[in-house]
C-alpha cells in the first residue's frame, strides 16, 4: 500500500467524445512510480529518461486533442512498472533492461507481482481504450487509431538520423501519407523507423487497430524536438494539418458493432 501518497488514476481520457475521427494513444506519457516501489531502484536522473517515459509526447498529445477535437487515451504510470504497447507475455513488458540500463525493481519478480502490475495499470488501460472505440463504432463513428510517442536521438551509440517517424503495418497507404504530409525524406520524417510493428512486441496498433479493421499508426517524434512546450506546440500543429490532409487516404474497414 502507498498509504497517504496520492495515486494518479491508471488512465485518464480526455475528450471522450471529440468529433475527430482520431483517437489518440498516448501510452508512454507519465512517468510516475509509487513511492512503495522505491523507484525501481532507479536514481532521480535515470527516472527522468527516455527509458521512464516519452519525453514530450503528453503534450503534443494533448495539444493536439485539442486541435482537432480527439479523444485522448493518457496512460498514469511509468512504462517500467509496465508497458502498455507491449503484449504482457512480451520480454519488454515489464523490461529487467531498458536500453542499456539495469532495472533492479523489475528483476526476478514473483508470479503475483507480475500479475498484480497487469490487474493495477495494464487492464484498467486497455479496458479503457477498448471502451471508447466500441462505443464510435456503435454510433458508426468513422475511427483511425493514432498512438503518440517519442525517442531517443541515440540508441546504444547509434545516432539516429530521423526527426520523426510513422510506424504502421496494414494502413500502409494512410500511414505513408502521413509521413508524406509531414514533409518525408526531404524533412527527415521515416516510415517504419525507428521501429517496426509486430505482433511479439506491439499491442496498440495489432489489437486496438487492426483486429478491429481499423487505420491504425504510431507518431514517433524526437524528444529533443518536443522538450520544451514551444517545440510540443509546433509539432502538435504540424501534425494538426499532416493528419486532416491525410485522412482522405484512409481506407478502413470497419465491423459495425
Amino acid at each position: 500500500m502507498d498509504i497517504g501518497e496520492r495515486l494518479p488514476a491508471p488512465v485518464r481520457v480526455i475528450n471522450e467524445t471529440g468529433a475527430s475521427p482520431y483517437v489518440l494513444l498516448c501510452e508512454h506519457a507519465s512517468r510516475f512510480i509509487p513511492a512503495s516501489y522505491n523507484g525501481l531502484g532507479l536514481d532521480a536522473a535515470d527516472l527522468s529518461r527516455h527509458i521512464a517515459w516519452d519525453i514530450g509526447a503528453a503534450d503534443v498529445a494533448t495539444s493536439l486533442s485539442k486541435l482537432i477535437d480527439a479523444p485522448l487515451i493518457m496512460a498514469g504510470y511509468s512504462r517500467l512498472l509496465i508497458d502498455l504497447n507491449r503484449p504482457v507475455d512480451c520480454v519488454t513488458s515489464i523490461p529487467e533492461v531498458s536500453e542499456t540500463t539495469s532495472i533492479p525493481g523489475n528483476h526476478k519478480l514473483t508470479s503475483a507481482e507480475r500479475a498484480k502490475r497487469i490487474a493495477t495499470y495494464f487492464e484498467p488501460f486497455q479496458s479503457r481504450v477498448g471502451e471508447v472505440i466500441d462505443a464510435r463504432l456503435r454510433q458508426q463513428k468513422r475511427t483511425v487509431i493514432v498512438g503518440i510517442h517519442s525517442f531517443t536521438p541515440v540508441f546504444k551509440g547509434f545516432t539516429r538520423p530521423w526527426r520523426a517517424g510513422i510506424l504502421y503495418r496494414k494502413s500502409e497507404a494512410f500511414g505513408h501519407a502521413l509521413a508524406e504530409a509531414l514533409g518525408g525524406a526531404a524533412e527527415a520524417v521515416a516510415e517504419n523507423e525507428p521501429y517496426q510493428i509486430d505482433d511479439e512486441s506491439d499491442y496498440t496498433v495489432p489489437v486496438h487497430g487492426e483486429a478491429r479493421g481499423l487505420d491504425a499508426v504510431l507518431v514517433e517524434i524526437r524528444q529533443d524536438l518536443i522538450a520544451e512546450a514551444q517545440g510540443a506546440s509546433h509539432w502538435a500543429r504540424q501534425l494538426s494539418t499532416a493528419l486532416m490532409s491525410s485522412l482522405r487516404t484512409s481506407s478502413q474497414v470497419q465491423d459495425r458493432v
